[in-house]
């Protein structure tokens, strides 16, 4: 399934639906933040917490997992694989794609694409933008190069037209929208299930 939603929040309900089908999953995350603090009010679930749950509930192997693009600081990893902007930018997207490979392997991998990921340059309409982001072409490198993974399901979150009268952010999340739908159905023809 692919989600295209508001708040990043959707994430949690829609990895305990692909993890009852499929498991614990890999979970591969473009995004700014890494949206597991902790908390231990279990009736709480928003933005910044819903991996944190996951992790707790099982749902995500964490040995399994990456975070790209990340720009802000949680100093528990909870074991997840943080590949920040900074690191992006230095190597590029050809080493960011390796190295998300070589953690991934060949686990099912749940696919979520926070939009602030990208630079606010490239999408302002988001509710918590963070600069020193990931260029749209690094991000559509990126997602093309990850052809062959096993993507199970994904999601598009945080695009809020109207904090962005351009449209930018809107057609930025449509593109990357595609790109997912490319990458879950290259998984399927692999898996001989086109």
């Amino acid at each position: 399934m692919l989600t295209l939603g508001g708040d990043h929040s959707i994430s949690l309900p829609l990895l305990r639906a692909h993890a009852a089908v499929h498991g614990p999953l890999a979970l591969l995350q473009f995004d700014a933040h890494t949206d597991t603090w902790a908390d231990d009010d279990p009736t709480r679930i928003d933005h910044g917490t819903m991996f944190y749950k996951a992790v707790k509930e099982g749902l995500i192997d964490t040995a399994r997992s990456v975070q790209v693009g990340i720009r802000t600081t949680n100093p528990d990893t909870l074991g997840i694989t943080v590949i920040d902007a900074p690191w992006v930018h230095d190597h590029g997207p050809r080493a960011t794609v390796a190295r998300i490979r070589e953690v991934l392997g060949d686990a099912p991998v749940y696919l979520s694409f926070d939009i602030d990921a990208l630079d606010p340059a490239f999408a302002p309409g988001t509710g918590t933008p963070v600069w020193g982001g990931l260029s749209s072409a690094q991000a559509a490198a990126m997602l093309r190069g990850l052809a062959g993974t096993r993507v199970v399901g994904a999601d598009v979150v945080e695009v809020s037209p109207p904090f962005d009268p351009t449209g930018a952010t809107a057609i930025a999340g449509a593109h990357v929208a595609v790109e997912l739908m490319c990458l879950y159905c290259a998984a399927r023809r692999n898996k001989g299930e086109a």
